[in-house]
């Protein structure tokens, strides 16, 4: 008589992300003779044979997910391995959309860029660094015009000093082949402190004593 064992929801779950298999050792690929059970209130958090570990998660048909396997003996839980998955991948895509996105802009110059070339790229170097991207500026060197090499660095330095209320330099020029490379990032933008008045307070009125209550004659019921 042959026993089939019973699809778990991870088993399911696994035939349609085949990308999500390898994350953990799960169920009979855990080689341990013996594993730790956490994170479970109604079991002992304690050392178990790995059949009983197996037993106690297909009778609560859950699978057993190794999460430390260096541990010394291996530390697993007893858990719905798809949800577990879901979770983790809905995790990681939140993760992913809180990233900024950063572009690279590349603006190219020749050893002998003139001014009003310069000035254009400048302006469209401004723009990108506003906008929050990095600058990839380079000079390109064809031919015989790589004996230009210090000129094309005096090019890109004062193209980063000219770009310094707008950028920082992350690294400075360096030769690689035909190209000499600078690269540029945006500076952050510090919001300006809110200055607190204090509401002016007004001098205290003196006291005037009014001469009519004085010079009032007291009646016989005073005296």
């Amino acid at each position: 008589m042959v026993i089939k064992k019973k699809q778990t929801g991870s088993n399911r779950f696994l035939m349609k992300n085949d990308s999500l298999k390898g994350q953990h050792r799960i169920n009979e690929q855990i080689r341990a003779k013996e594993v730790r059970i956490v994170g479970d209130e109604e079991i002992e958090a304690k050392v178990y044979p790995i059949f009983q570990a197996l037993k106690m998660a297909e009778e609560r048909e859950m699978d057993l997910v190794e999460i430390s396997p260096n541990a010394e003996p291996p530390v697993c839980r007893i858990i719905d391995y798809s949800k577990f998955l879901y979770q983790l991948k809905k995790r990681q895509k939140e993760q992913k959309a809180k990233q900024v996105k950063v572009n690279v802009k590349e603006i190219r110059f020749g050893p002998q860029t003139d001014d009003h070339d310069y000035d254009f790229k400048l302006k469209h170097a401004k723009g990108f660094l506003e906008d929050g991207d990095k600058v990839k500026a380079y000079v390109f060197f064809k031919g015989r015009s790589i004996l230009f090499k210090e000129q094309g660095e005096v090019l890109l330095l004062r193209f980063a000093n000219d770009l310094e209320d707008y950028a920082k330099v992350d690294q400075m020029p360096v030769l690689e082949g035909k190209r000499m490379t600078i690269f540029l990032s945006p500076k952050r933008k510090e919001m300006p402190k809110k200055v607190v008045t204090k509401p002016a307070v007004a001098p205290a009125k003196p006291q005037v004593k009014d001469d009519s209550e004085e010079s009032k004659p007291m009646d016989d019921a005073q005296v």
